[in-house]
């Protein structure tokens, strides 16, 4: 399954899912794709960005860990040091 945005001549923009790309083709070519808020059939993809998924994100830093109730030992707080 695949998921465009799409644009009628009106400027409304909504979504719709499709099997594959060919099958956006043959909808668009067989006239059968409308604008669900006004009825136009003049229909195309709009400009849409890359869903990136997780594999692509940089992991988060892990968390430094607290200071002891009396502060940081020997004066030198771990998440000061660099």
């Amino acid at each position: 399954m695949i998921r465009y945005t799409l644009q009628c001549s009106q400027g409304h923009a909504f979504e719709q899912w499709f099997d594959n790309m060919a099958d956006y083709d043959a909808r668009q070519d067989a006239g059968s794709l409308s604008c669900p808020e006004c009825g136009d059939r003049t229909v195309s993809k709009a400009l849409m960005a890359p869903a990136l998924g997780a594999a692509t994100k940089t992991p988060a830093t892990p968390a430094l860990p607290p200071c002891a109730t009396g502060g940081c030992g020997g004066g030198v707080c771990p998440a000061m040091a660099d």
